[in-house]
């Protein structure tokens, strides 16, 4: 068959062989997301030679039904990107792409692989939670909301739930200022509605071609809060930190464990005659680093967010000019205080809160713990109310 003659089928088909001899669509296998919650399964991969498998509170768990072949996975794949994402992928070997169904919002990404076709679909909600709901160790949020200008990372891996912090508290300015936002996203995950804020939404590959490409054209653009999707290469790092040293405020991701390797990453990106230049501009333009796990609760009711969190104050400043990167964990174990001049907690610390509040296991905390040790420690110091 050609790629044309698969698209004559819908999403809506029943395509695949599942268990008990029941046919599934793809509109069917999507609304397993709904059923379940988008925060307790959070992926569908699609992979030829297997069965399908969602991942269920951050485990896979495969379907029960038939092994995926190439003819499945184009009747089930192609349909849902449609005939222009296909060329892409037809071209480029990958494809991001968004689809909305139901109350979900789903980012998709398909790619060519040793067995062929494969795809992994990820669930957004399309409802944005406030950022009172998100899971934040401390009321930061409210001085990240109300800022002008400044550097906002978030890091983790892939389905730390980065996104949905970003659009709590990118949807929240939406709501209570009234300033020019302009996002852009590959793809765009979830869609803003036009509130107090005017908000554009630009996708990588449909609006612009790359990031720094919407970057350059967007300091033409009268914007005061800016989303870049991720920092992906040397010249959108720069053009980000630019646009935070300017008087924007600005929202962005990395794919970084902890806080002070997000830093180490952003030198990395840039030859050591230029990262003296860096430091500075990251001294100066840098507002906040959070980086973020999404950790199983302890009554398997889905997960819950364990963040760290690194505040460009005046001391962390001065370590980064100086290249002291290695100091600023000391910081993060003492500055745990909620206000303006702290704000700051280890991943550690707020994993142990989380224990002692009995939201997670304590063996499951110590999984996700980046340092066993300090884990330890912060058990013994942590109360049960989680103040400390």
């Amino acid at each position: 068959m050609t790629d044309q003659d698969y698209f004559s089928y819908s999403v809506d088909d029943k395509i695949y062989p599942g268990g008990d001899g029941v046919k599934l669509s793809m509109t069917d296998m999507l609304a397993y997301f709904e059923k379940h919650g988008a925060m307790r399964v959070s992926d569908l991969h699609i992979k030829i030679g297997t069965q399908p498998a969602y991942r269920v509170d951050g485990d896979l768990v495969r379907m029960r039904g038939a092994v995926m072949t190439d003819d499945l996975a184009r009747k089930l794949i192609y349909p849902l990107i449609g005939p222009r994402e296909v060329d892409r992928l037809n071209k480029d070997c990958s494809v991001d792409c968004s689809y909305r169904h139901g109350k979900l919002q789903y980012r998709i990404n398909v790619f060519r692989e040793n067995d062929g076709l494969s795809a992994a679909i990820r669930a957004l909600g399309i409802e944005i939670p406030e950022p009172k709901d998100v899971g934040f160790p401390s009321n930061m949020w409210q001085e990240v909301v109300n800022r002008k200008q400044g550097l906002m990372l978030f890091t983790g891996i892939t389905g730390a739930g980065k996104s949905t912090t970003i659009a709590s508290l990118i949807n929240y300015i939406n709501k209570n200022r009234a300033c020019r936002i302009i996002t852009l996203e590959d793809p765009i995950e979830y869609v803003f509605d036009q509130k107090h804020s005017v908000i554009s939404q630009r996708e990588v590959g449909r609006d612009v071609n790359s990031f720094s490409d919407g970057l350059r054209a967007m300091m033409r653009e009268d914007p005061d809060v800016i989303f870049v999707g991720e920092m992906r290469d040397p010249e959108t790092v720069a053009m980000t930190l630019t646009a935070a040293e300017t008087g924007h405020l600005v929202f962005s991701t990395l794919h970084t464990r902890d806080v002070t390797g997000t830093i180490t990453r952003i030198l990395d990106y840039f030859p050591s005659g230029r990262q003296e230049e860096v430091r500075s501009q990251l001294s100066l333009g840098l507002a906040y680093v959070i980086s973020q796990k999404l950790v199983p609760r302890k009554d398997g009711q889905g997960r819950i967010v364990a963040m760290e969190i690194l505040n460009n104050t005046y001391a962390v400043s001065n370590l980064i000019r100086h290249a002291k990167i290695e100091q600023l964990y000391s910081l993060l174990q003492t500055k745990t205080r909620d206000r303006v001049d702290e704000n700051m907690i280890t991943l550690e610390r707020h994993l142990a809160r989380l224990v002692k509040q009995g939201k997670v296991d304590l063996l499951e905390a110590k999984k996700w713990a980046n340092d066993q040790k300090s884990f330890v420690d912060a058990m013994n110091v942590v109360s049960d109310i989680g103040v400390s």
